[in-house]
């Protein structure tokens, strides 16, 4: 298990974390609003931090935890702004790539 997941408890959790560790440093874009295209950005996880190259403050673990229950609780997400969170627009692409939306 990789560093910090031991901290979490449910399988779920878990999953999602490990999934997160593997896509570091992976180019993601945002979705964009309207017809404007969306943003290129990477991530990189410090201890139970998430750093996006496009933001100074970091997007905790216990924030994508937060958006990850709210995306099983909504069930389909069709944007970030349903997540509800500091950083949705960051975590919505992630999430889509690793099967959450």
């Amino acid at each position: 298990m990789a560093h910090y997941a031991s901290q979490l408890t449910d399988p779920n959790e878990i999953a999602v974390w490990e999934s997160i560790l593997q896509y570091q440093n992976i180019v993601f874009t945002t979705s964009g609003r309207g017809s404007a295209q969306g943003l290129p950005f990477t991530y990189v996880i410090k201890g139970a931090e998430m750093f996006v190259d496009r933001r100074k403050k970091s997007i905790t673990r216990a924030t994508i935890m937060k958006a990850y229950h709210r995306a099983v609780e909504i069930g389909e997400v069709t944007g970030p702004k349903q997540l509800n969170v500091f950083g949705a627009s960051y975590l919505f692409p992630i999430f889509k790539k690793i099967g959450v939306c």
